[in-house]
């Protein structure tokens, strides 16, 4: 096992990680920005170093500075965290090249997956469903006409590297395409460096439905279930919950099925994610994240398996050492994201915590680098804290949730825990009868 693993993150997830590594035994190295000085992570890391100013670009997207922080502290391995360089195949191969372990996906899986296009005709090529769709990244105006007259209107343009919504663009005929190509090229140029942009039939009420796995590199593939994650604002997810609402036993079994066989053809190691659009009883591939997910901790709760103490054991050589019959997923979790926003207008709220209080109880976990005095800064994502809850069933799992919420004071910033109270007040989500448009509708019009 290793010594020491440098945190190359920073935030919730940069202590997430330092906690598994600290209950296995092993030393952290926190790697921070000037604007990070004073983060949790950092004070409660064994060794810290400043790898930069605030701008991530400077520090935490500065591959020389985290590859010069790994050797001067003598880490033996660099954790990617969430975000930032963990999707990047490049960073991967260098890491491993400098002689550290990477915590994570082999390089090559995360290169396939990375390209939208590429991973769609690798899903195809390992059994996964996928929505109809272009061949490739589109060339030019009149090849996207003829492929959208080939799909059927109308049709989502969307970024070949990319994610978050951006370079994603709905045209419901011929004259919204002509209009709006050029704009989602532009867009995914500006967000990603490259226009590439590729088309999909547009499917207008799926649930987004993804699979937790976990690979050892030897062919071992397992599943924790599937999180619905259709709670969704711009793309961005708001609240993720486990089991789906929207799944029956027979669909859960079929498409868990799928995702560990094409895993175990692929040779997958690490953590990673299938994530699906499910409508009319079909699942349709959307992309794999080849790192940890924000929502893991819902898929925790429900299987009692540590996902980043299995990111750390397969990254050393252990094989999984359970089959998916060892595995017994029980209860119901839900996971709130917890944003430095206004709940109104979603303006970002950085600043000085004045008065924190975490709640409590059975079945409640907070992952949050949050504390009184703390400052937040106005240079990274708003993500401030999970609300992660656990219950025998989703009932018991929804009342819990909502003592939570009135137990939960931040002071000094807005955030978003009144949007997640008015979740829990609308009668839909309470009967978990969603999809992935249904927030931006209860939004617009405050049904």
């Amino acid at each position: 096992m290793f010594e020491k693993v440098l945190i190359a993150n920073r935030g919730e997830i940069a202590l997430r990680i330092h906690r598994a590594c600290h209950d296995m035994g092993i030393k952290t190295v926190a790697v921070h920005s000037t604007a990070d000085a004073n983060a949790m992570n950092v004070r409660l890391a064994d060794e810290s170093v400043c790898i930069g100013p605030p701008p991530a670009r400077g520090s935490y997207l500065n591959i020389p500075s985290i590859l010069s922080a790994a050797a001067i502290t003598g880490a033996d391995a660099i954790h990617p965290g969430i975000g930032f360089l963990s999707e990047n195949a490049d960073f991967a191969e260098v890491v491993l090249e400098h002689g550290f372990a990477f915590i994570g996906p082999k390089p090559e899986h995360i290169r396939v997956m990375g390209d939208k296009v590429r991973a769609k005709m690798a899903a195809k090529e390992l059994g996964i469903p996928t929505v109809p769709g272009s061949e490739g990244a589109l060339r030019d105006a009149a090849e996207a006409i003829r492929a959208a007259r080939e799909i059927g209107y109308p049709v989502l343009l969307k970024a070949v590297s990319g994610g978050g919504g951006r370079g994603m663009k709905l045209a419901r005929n011929e004259a919204d395409l002509k209009t709006l190509l050029p704009l989602a090229q532009a867009e995914a140029q500006a967000a990603f460096n490259d226009s590439s942009v590729y088309m999909e039939r547009f499917l207008d009420r799926p649930r987004h439905i993804e699979i937790q796995l976990l690979g050892d590199g030897r062919g071992g593939v397992v599943h924790l279930g599937e999180r619905d994650c259709s709670l969704q604002r711009h793309h961005q997810k708001v609240l993720e919950e486990t089991s789906s609402p929207g799944l029956d036993a027979a669909a859960r079994e079929r498409i868990t099925g799928i995702a560990v066989k094409a895993l175990e053809k692929l040779g997958y190691q690490s953590a990673g994610t299938l994530e699906f659009l499910y409508q009319d009883g079909e699942f349709y591939f959307i992309e794999m994240n080849t790192r940890l997910q924000v929502e893991h901790p819902i898929s925790e709760m429900i299987s009692g398996i540590d996902l980043v103490r299995e990111q750390l054991r397969i990254a050393a050589g252990a094989p999984l050492g359970y089959r998916q019959s060892d595995i017994q997923l029980r209860g119901h979790a839900i996971e709130c994201r917890i944003n430095a926003e206004s709940p109104e207008d979603f303006r970002p709220s950085p600043g000085r915590v004045s008065d924190y209080h975490a709640p409590g109880g059975p079945g409640i976990r907070v992952d949050s680098a949050l504390y009184q005095g703390y400052e937040v800064p106005p240079y990274y994502d708003s993500l401030i804290a999970k609300l992660i809850v656990y219950g025998g069933d989703r009932d018991e799992c929804l009342m819990r949730l909502r003592r939570a919420m009135e137990e939960y004071a931040i002071g000094g910033i807005e955030t978003t825990i009144p949007l997640h109270q008015r979740l829990l007040d609308a009668s839909d989500f309470r009967r978990g009868d969603y999809d992935i448009g249904w927030l931006e509708r209860f939004l617009g019009h405050g049904a």
